[in-house]
């Protein structure tokens, strides 16, 4: 297998890796939240607005994380400084 293929190939698993892996965090995160925030609710219906207003909060920082592993996995695949070298050694 060549450089370049073998560089593509390590690049999209990286990316795949890094969007799976820093997806499910966010996501389980997120349920647990909105699964609290509910129970919360049902116990105590007149506070209802501030837990709402604590829960968008809570979950606009979990999502932070799955954008900031989607960044990442933009950034391995079409930003890879790998690509640049390999190119150049496979034209020698």
């Amino acid at each position: 297998m060549d450089p370049v293929t073998l560089i593509g190939a390590m690049s999209v698993l990286a990316a795949g890796l890094c969007i799976a892996i820093g997806g499910i965090g966010p996501a389980l995160g997120e349920g647990n939240a909105a699964a609290n925030a509910l129970r919360a609710i049902a116990q105590q219906p007149d506070e209802a607005p501030n837990i709402t207003r604590t829960l968008f909060v809570a979950m606009a920082m979990v999502e932070s994380t799955a954008i900031y592993a989607f960044v990442v996995t933009v950034l391995i695949l079409y930003f890879n400084p790998f690509w640049n070298y390999a190119i150049e050694m496979a034209a020698k």
